[in-house]
């Protein structure tokens, strides 16, 4: 078997990309023909656990789904996690390799596209089609040497583009032409057409503007997909912009949003849960009055503990506390929670050892191998069922973890404060299934919790995302594309 494969690129970063190629997947999955999603190189600190024990970007996952296949390694085969503003943490086919800065990466790309085309390769011959996303913009000069993101896998690849643009942001028609001009003859070549994405309003308007988009470019475009209201896809990376006001009848739950906050998508039930105002709190904003208090995952954990303490977190959590309310830390929010956290080899920054909250009676120590597990079990709250996932470095001791939080198949995890109003637990997707997330917003103070089925509604994502993809774009010029 031979994959035809086409590959998606945008104009800009958030441009669609991600959601396209989830389309496009789900569109070819319903027809029983054999997809699987690819993206070279990825920059996220949303990642997912795969069927053989790696880790790949969590778009990617998602696209997996819509596919019908399990997340692997090869869909993702080089994934940047970034700790600081310079560097980031290079995971290759599913494993961290080593933490390198931008300059030391940008030399060590050609080393790594020898990996990206032997995932894909496997691809290939596994599946009937293979879609493709790049990363960003094709047209950053900057990183156009050695690029293996965008251009760079198509030529090596020779397979052909598709570019999308946004044009919520204006100005799609420079960033289609601008971005068409800054390519190479022999890029140019690959570019079969364009699509439009999030397009408000009556489609005549725009037809002049398309007419003359095809006459300058020479490329045909492939449709315009409206703008989807409420459409949910689990973000790549960019945290969900906050709603336009919160309900003082609503049950309060705020996460600070920690400068290298990892797994944010932990969070995505609760935003849409119709019973719960859900606040990201940053820098310099107040910290309001809450139910519940969450700490979310972390890139660069003692960093992000003194970004908390700095910003008046650290006052905020046992003023909560005194007045009864309930606090939960999420893997590296958990490690935060006990009373040390020791990184003797330097693994997320400089080697040391922090002071925690001392909320939990736990120890953590950052180690070189990573755990990466697919877990499921149940909840010590209401023995509900639970599943999910676990990415992380540190290994946490102590007497905190005879009261576990989690009773995983085989072992336990997490832990919980004797008084019953810290919980700890290393399990993203704690509130993904239904009867876990109404067993934790029922101890945290909520009576009542709606019914939220957040699985259902993800998959109605991807099913509204293919649905658009069939009825706005020319479905058979797209697939002749495909090569």
């Amino acid at each position: 078997m031979n994959a035809k494969v086409l590959m998606v690129q945008g104009c800009t970063s958030d441009a669609g990309k991600s959601a396209l190629v989830t389309g496009i997947c789900r569109v070819l999955a319903r027809r029983g023909l054999k997809v699987a999603p690819f993206k070279p190189q990825n920059m996220a600190l949303n990642s997912a656990v795969t069927v053989d024990g790696g880790e790949i970007g969590r778009a990617q996952a998602v696209q997996a789904q819509a596919c019908g296949l399990l997340p692997h390694s090869d869909m993702n085969p080089v994934l940047l996690k970034p700790n600081s503003d310079i560097g980031a943490q290079v995971i290759v086919q599913g494993h961290a390799v080593g933490n390198l800065d931008a300059c030391d990466y940008h030399g060590h790309k050609p080393r790594l596209l020898g990996k990206v085309l032997e995932s894909f390769g496997r691809l290939k011959q596994a599946y009937d089609f293979v879609v493709v996303e790049g990363a960003g913009s094709p047209a950053e000069i900057n990183l156009r040497d050695r690029d293996i993101a965008n251009m760079g896998f198509a030529e090596a690849a020779d397979c052909p583009v598709v570019i999308i643009a946004d044009i919520d942001r204006g100005g799609v028609f420079a960033h289609l032409v601008g971005t068409l001009e800054l390519l190479s003859e022999s890029e140019q070549a690959r570019v079969r057409g364009f699509v439009i994405n999030r397009f408000r309003g009556d489609i005549a308007l725009l037809k002049p503007g398309l007419d003359w988009l095809e006459a300058r470019s020479g490329k045909p475009v492939l449709g315009v997909l409206p703008y989807l209201h409420d459409l949910h896809l689990e973000a790549e990376d960019a945290l969900p912009q906050p709603a336009a006001g919160s309900s003082a009848d609503k049950f309060r739950v705020i996460v600070p949003r920690l400068p290298r906050i990892s797994n944010h998508t932990d969070f995505d039930p609760l935003r849409l849960h119709p019973d719960v105002d859900l606040q990201f709190v940053g820098m310099g904003e107040a910290i309001p009055g809450a139910d519940l208090i969450i700490l979310p995952g972390s890139k660069n954990v003692r960093a992000d503990l003194d970004w908390l303490r700095a910003s008046g977190w650290e006052a905020a959590l046992l003023r909560h506390l005194r007045y009864g309310g309930k606090v939960i830390g999420i893997c590296g929010g958990f490690q935060m929670l006990g009373q040390a956290i020791h990184d003797p080899l330097g693994i997320e920054g400089p080697a040391g050892s922090s002071t925690g909250l001392g909320l939990l009676e736990i120890d953590t120590e950052l180690r070189a191998e990573k755990q990466l597990h697919r877990v499921g079990g149940h909840l010590t709250l209401e023995n509900a069922a639970v599943e999910g996932y676990e990415i992380h470095a540190g290994i946490s001791s102590g007497p905190g973890l005879l009261r576990p939080a989690v009773r995983l198949t085989g072992r336990d995890d997490g832990a919980m404060a004797a008084d019953g109003q810290v919980l700890g637990t290393y399990l993203h997707g704690l509130f993904d299934s239904s009867p876990a997330g109404a067993a934790l917003l029922r101890w945290a103070g909520l009576a009542a919790p709606a019914e939220l089925d957040y699985v259902d509604l993800r998959e109605q994502g991807i099913g509204r995302m293919a649905d658009a993809v069939e009825k706005y774009l020319d479905w058979e010029k797209i697939v002749a594309i495909f090569a």
